[in-house]
């Protein structure tokens, strides 16, 4: 391998121009051969017997010429990469500039770590919200264990707004049934807004035991076209009326929902957390609006590339949450209607803060002469391994070294900024405008019931878990 030139570019690129010698080539030609000659097939010879030579005759000289570039340029990059001592931060744009029996010679256009020249990152000042928990607030907390120990119980009176009926119904239109138009034994709360518009209202007053037919027309923009417009008779048997019984809140109902004897501690327990969660809240809007004013006083040329890796970093791991869950990633972007591009869009901005706020930190790092120990090591796989309920060995197994690292390594440069702070008054919260609501862009196509869309991502930074990370082929993984 020799490196023919290096050539600085614009915004932190650096063009190699890079030359595999015959040898090399040849070496590459015979590992490609061996690999591929037993899908080869080869008149008079055993399947995966035929010489090289033969099948270099047959399908011409240049036959294993494409593959063993691919196969070897990879570590010519690194090579280069490493003899240059060159940082890079992306995966490279590769050219392919000369190809013979005596080697090739191509082009690598590749992102490099920007310089960065830091501003002021000590003695800032940033607004911080002042924690209240009022008792409304402890009233909310409260709800949802309302809400499990409430009970439903049969009425003998018509059916209003907030009761759950239990109901068969059939679609019709112009006299005949349609697919997904029937249901058996279905809960509907009614004012739910479960079901198409009008349905509902239309079940006010009525009695257990009785039937009704209920007349809708589907809006223009439901998501079954076949359906869409049309006006519709649903027969309906009503079985139930249901109404909410919630519980009385006292001692009693306390022991019951919680580990507490009183209502009192339950209600002083509850606003702890909930004060506990907002002072989490308000000192990470603190830390973030540091941070913000720390690169946006910070002076360096970001490559594109760099951004776009990291995008797509972000969307392998948004991808692997959703497969997670159960639900294929193809199914998800089926689901939203959205597509890769979409979303790699979406995350463009929290990937462009990304690479902004490592970059100071790391200079900040490199300014203060940070360093990581053993000890700290020691302590973080300590913290991760009782978080996730592992031990610490397994989490060693799991979380490359040089990552963690490097987490360490920027959370005490962030520590830099944070310690030297001060929390100014954050200003006072104006109310938000009132929006209208949006309807679900997809419906199901059952004619009544409503389809909830699947929320997007919204490119935010996650907290790190202990997870294995994939390994590429690639010359050298970014950052």
């Amino acid at each position: 391998m020799r490196v023919k030139n290096v050539e600085k570019l614009e915004k932190s690129m650096v063009a190699l121009t890079i030359e595999a010698d015959a040898q090399e080539f040849e070496a590459a030609i015979d590992k490609v051969y061996k690999k591929q000659r037993s899908r080869i097939l080869v008149p008079g010879f055993r399947k995966g017997h035929a010489p090289r030579k033969i099948i270099e005759t047959m399908y011409g000289a240049q036959v294993f010429y494409e593959d063993a570039v691919n196969e070897i340029y990879p570590d010519l990059f690194a090579q280069a990469v490493a003899q240059e001592k060159l940082d890079t931060v992306a995966y490279p744009d590769v050219e392919l500039l000369d190809l013979n029996k005596d080697g090739f010679t191509f082009k690598a256009t590749v992102a490099v770590r920007p310089e960065v020249k830091l501003g002021k990152y000590k003695g800032l000042t940033a607004p911080k919200d002042e924690v209240k928990v009022t008792e409304k607030d402890i009233d909310e907390e409260l709800k949802p264990y309302i809400q499990r120990a409430t009970r439903m119980v049969d009425v003998d009176r018509k059916a209003k707004k907030g009761d759950t009926v239990t109901i068969d119904f059939e679609g019709f239109i112009d006299g005949k049934a349609f697919d997904g138009g029937k249901g058996e034994n279905h809960d509907l709360e009614l004012g739910s807004g479960s079901f198409i518009p009008g349905f509902e209202d239309q079940l006010v007053g009525v009695k257990a035991d009785a039937e009704k037919d209920v007349v809708v027309t589907f809006p223009e923009d439901y998501g079954a076209e076949d359906l869409a417009g049309k006006e519709a008779t649903f027969k309906v048997k009503v079985h139930t009326v249901k109404e909410k019984v919630e519980p009385k809140l006292d001692d009693e109902f306390a022991k019951d929902v919680s580990e507490f004897e009183t209502l009192a501690d339950l209600r002083k327990d509850l606003g702890e957390k909930l004060s506990q969660r907002r002072e989490k809240q308000a000192q990470n809007a603190f830390e973030e609006a540091l941070l913000d004013q720390v690169t946006e006083d910070m002076t360096v040329e970001i490559p594109d590339p760099m951004v776009e890796a990291r995008a797509q970093q972000m969307l392998e791991e948004y991808s692997q949450r959703i497969t997670s869950q159960g639900i294929p990633f193809e199914q998800y972007l089926a689901m939203t209607g959205m597509t890769v591009d979409m979303l790699k869009a979406q995350a463009a901005e929290g990937a462009l803060r990304q690479v902004k706020t490592d970059l100071a930190l790391g200079a900040i790092a490199e300014a203060e002469k940070v360093e990581v120990t053993d000890t700290d090591i020691e302590a973080e796989c300590a913290r991760l391994a009782e978080q996730y309920g592992m031990k610490a060995e397994e989490v060693k197994k799991i979380v490359p070294l040089e990552d963690l690292k490097k987490d360490l390594r920027n959370q005490k440069a962030a520590n830099v900024i944070f310690d030297s702070a001060k929390a100014g008054k954050a200003p006072a919260k104006k109310a938000p405008a009132k929006k209208a609501d949006k309807k679900d862009e997809a419906e199901e196509k059952k004619p009544a019931a409503k389809k909830t869309s699947a929320k997007k991502a919204d490119g935010k930074t996650e907290e790190k878990k202990p997870a294995a990370k994939k390994t590429t082929k690639k010359a050298k993984a970014e950052e």
